[in-house]
């Protein structure tokens, strides 16, 4: 259920924010010897125009005037509380952060975890998820001339491009790489404003 619920989430974040542009995005980027991060954050509040109760069928506009239509199921509580007029805040992070791990000696590997939750009943209806995604590789390859670290993971090779000359000559080959990628969204419901 917490798959679906965050499957959900992001779909209704991707249709109104990405494609039509967000009300507010924000890139950060950072690095230090044999780290570097980038993450992003992406605010976006769309209205409720129609609710159908019996299809559960909810129609969103977003910021730019695109229109989604999707199906609240079972596991968005409070239902019975969405009405048009009521503004739909979404806030959607997504960051990215590969780390050096000098020596390498852990296992290649992918790993998954995540969570769900949505508003308790009588509460604004509402739901939270995230998911963090961590793969660990080895080095295998380094190309001085382009700059490119080829690493195999576990399911998969792939070369990176260190345009940072200074973080290129920290890698070694037996050294690993770990990526880290997380996503987390929040979705609330406001009342409408009364006229």
């Amino acid at each position: 259920m917490h798959k679906l619920i965050f499957a959900a989430i992001l779909t209704l974040g991707a249709a109104l924010a990405l494609p039509a542009g967000a009300q507010t995005q924000q890139v950060i980027a950072g690095k230090a010897p044999g780290v570097a991060g980038v993450a992003r954050t992406i605010d976006v509040e769309a209205t409720i125009t129609h609710v159908d109760a019996k299809t559960r069928e909810v129609t969103l506009k977003g910021p730019q005037g695109n229109e989604i239509t999707v199906v609240a199921g079972p596991e968005v509580k409070n239902f019975a509380q969405l009405e048009a007029g009521q503004t739909v805040t979404l806030q959607y992070l997504e960051s990215l952060v590969l780390e050096l791990k000098k020596g390498g000696g852990a296992p290649v590997a992918r790993s998954e975890r995540g969570g769900s939750a949505t508003a308790k009943p009588g509460e604004a209806p509402g739901a939270i998820g995230g998911r963090e995604v961590t793969v660990v590789g080895d080095v295998v390859g380094l190309d001085p001339a382009t700059q490119t670290v080829t690493v195999r993971g576990p399911h998969r090779t792939v070369e990176l491009d260190v345009r940072d000359p200074e973080q290129f000559k920290l890698i070694a080959i037996g050294d690993q790489i770990e990526a880290t990628y997380t996503e987390a969204v929040a979705v609330s419901v406001t009342p409408a404003t009364k006229k």
